[in-house]
């Protein structure tokens, strides 16, 4: 059976460890970023540039499917407007020219489209309205790609954390809490369960299942903020308190997966605990 071919387009993190777990079913996968030196070798480079007109010299002849997956240099809005809708633009015109049709396309998005803040739970069915300007640009991303006229599948990741992620981790071993009232929810999924999510959903429209227009990339249990802090400090065995150290995040929502789950996914790592407890085993 001929093996499927993928170009990942802005194979950074997440893309790396997509094109690992595919390469090892014997997908041929190639990955486009302007640095090609810090691919992964499951990945045939394509060195190319989202912001230039010409179509990238390695671009692969046969293409079965294509991940969007950039994340812009800038987190200004015009950094993302570069990067989501340009640079998407961009890639499809570029498709246009070779004359290829993928049999789908992934872009993956955030959760950051939702607008909700009260603590409600959110799925695939529920308003993105954020008033954010990120989140207003990956919705006209998003519509972009169901637009485009390709099968497309939009994945609202949550908040990714894991190897080289430790944002949180640093703040808690400075000491900061946070606030518990009024709890503010958050949502997240272990970068290796975020590229597990894309090969699942690969694989299943490659065995002819039919796929969703937008699925939610979380774990199962979203937790307040404090809660997660709380547990991290008695892991790292952290005592100090900051005076006014006090982390307060945008946001404040509980999004479902159970779309995913009811496809047949399952994430390795269910919640912020086992996540992090690998994390630090590894640190």
């Amino acid at each position: 059976m001929q093996h499927p071919s993928l170009l990942i387009a802005g194979c950074g993190d997440v893309g790396n460890r997509l094109a690992s777990q595919l390469h090892a079913c014997q997908w041929i996968v190639h990955g486009l970023r302007r640095d090609v030196s810090r691919l992964s070798v499951a990945a045939l480079p394509v060195p190319g540039d989202l912001a230039q007109h010409d179509c990238p010299a390695a671009w692969p002849e046969q293409l079965d499917y294509l991940v969007f997956c950039a994340a812009p240099s800038r987190g200004d809005e015009a950094g993302y407007r570069a990067t989501y809708v340009d640079g998407l633009q961009q890639v499809l015109a570029w498709l246009a020219s070779r004359g290829q049709r993928p049999r789908r396309l992934l872009f993956v998005s955030s959760t950051g489209v939702y607008g909700q803040s009260d603590g409600e739970w959110v799925d695939e069915q529920s308003p993105a309205l954020a008033d954010s300007f990120s989140g207003q640009i990956l919705r006209e991303a998003e519509q972009l790609a169901w637009r485009s006229g390709l099968p497309a599948t939009c994945v609202r990741l949550a908040g990714i954390y894991g190897p080289g992620r430790h944002w949180l981790l640093n703040q808690v071993r400075q000491g900061y809490r946070a606030p518990s009232q009024p709890a503010l929810y958050g949502n997240r999924i272990h970068a290796d369960d975020a590229a597990g999510l894309l090969a699942f959903l690969l694989q299943a429209d490659w065995r002819g299942l039919p796929l969703a227009d937008c699925y939610l990339g979380v774990d199962d249990q979203p937790a307040p903020l404090h809660e997660v802090v709380d547990w991290l400090r008695a892991q790292l065995q952290v005592s100090t308190q900051l005076p006014a150290g006090l982390m307060r995040r945008a946001g404040n929502k509980r999004c479902s997966n159970q779309r995913l789950r009811a496809l047949g996914w399952q994430p390795r790592y269910p919640s912020y605990r086992e996540g992090y407890t690998a994390l630090l085993q590894d640190a």
